[in-house]
């Protein structure tokens, strides 16, 4: 059986203990594990694996014993309760002994978990946990997670008093950053609120994240986005006394206009589009303005000159690089808008 979503993600806080087996996949090595290790502690309990009831195979020790994975679901334990074998990145070249051993699977053995990385539509172990009677199949794909995802993965780092404009900040989050970064930020800020009544703010939670841009680059491309030239060659002079170099603040320019631009140009509006840029905190409503007073043709031209400033800073031209840098941020700030 295949799952994918919303259903996936239930069956991983709640799986079948009756299924023979459950296949887990996907590119992201780190979401996989996350949510390999959510359906295990909800097969064998938080104490399974010091009860020794979760026993864990290497797919290089099943491809030298291929009778590893049988033997190990139908192993006594010392403790009674529900059993888990584990099988770590297995690959297609491991179907045959995975399908003997789902063939031979009773009730009463353990559940068999099986993780891969990124399986094809091709692949054999993918066709065998899908098409298999008693086996679940979850792939794990590039996708921002879900409002319910979300809101499982506050509940479990206690968080259930928020803001409503924090949850849309929250959302934003978790699709900018990997779900490892985003479950740890979770545990910093529930951490941060322990005992605390009032309801999580935009504000606390811009102050917890992981700095993504330091302050002062960003205070400057605010200065160039917002029209305010005389800001810029006193900003810039300081970062270049920290040896911030010309290319890293292109870089951050491009990346502020580029956010601007899927903002105007998006067809539900610049709501909709900042939440595509993935914009939160107190940036939030400045950028939402810049995007509104640029338009989108006025970015186009914008992210025109920065991609020409790059093409120059990365060349073998002689020009001195911070002065092409400032110059390119000078002209943004007395570009023309509407």
């Amino acid at each position: 059986m295949k799952l994918a979503g919303i259903e996936a993600s239930r069956y991983c806080a709640k799986p079948d203990p009756k299924r023979a087996g459950l296949l887990i996949f996907g590119a992201d090595t780190m979401r996989v594990a996350l949510k390999r290790q959510e359906a295990i502690a909800a097969l064998i309990g938080p104490q399974g694996e010091a009860e020794m009831r979760l026993t864990r195979i290497q797919a290089g020790d099943l491809r030298k014993s291929p009778s590893l994975l049988t033997d190990a679901t139908r192993e006594a334990g010392f403790f009674p309760g529900p059993r888990v074998a584990f099988l770590e990145d297995a690959t297609d070249g491991l179907t045959a002994s995975i399908a003997a051993t789902l063939q031979d699977w009773r009730a009463g053995d353990a559940q068999i978990v099986v993780t891969a990385g990124n399986l094809t539509g091709k692949s054999t172990l993918k066709t065998l946990f899908e098409k298999h009677l008693n086996a679940v199949s979850i792939g794990l794909y590039d996708e921002p997670p879900s409002r319910e995802e979300i809101e499982s993965e506050l509940a479990k780092a206690g968080l259930k008093n928020f803001a409503p404009s924090a949850m849309a900040d929250l959302t934003t989050l978790a699709r900018a950053l990997d779900p490892g970064d985003f479950r740890q930020t979770l545990e910093k800020i529930a951490l941060y609120k322990f005992n605390d009544p009032t309801p999580l703010t935009p504000e606390e939670i811009h102050a917890l994240a992981p700095a993504t841009i330091e302050a002062e680059v960003d205070d400057l491309i605010a200065a160039a986005a917002d029209q305010k030239p005389n800001l810029i060659g006193p900003l810039l002079r300081r970062l270049e006394g920290q040896g911030i170099l010309p290319v890293t603040l292109c870089i951050g320019a491009l990346r502020h206009f580029r956010s601007l631009h899927i903002m105007a140009s998006d067809p539900g509006g610049i709501g909709a589009g900042i939440m595509k840029a993935r914009i939160f905190g107190p940036r939030r409503d400045a950028m939402q303005r810049q995007a509104s007073i640029w338009g989108m043709f006025r970015l186009e031209a914008a992210l025109n000159l920065l991609v020409e400033t790059d093409l120059t800073l990365r060349s073998t031209s002689r020009a001195p690089a911070m002065a092409v840098m400032e110059r390119a941020l000078i002209r943004l700030a007395m570009m023309k808008r509407g």
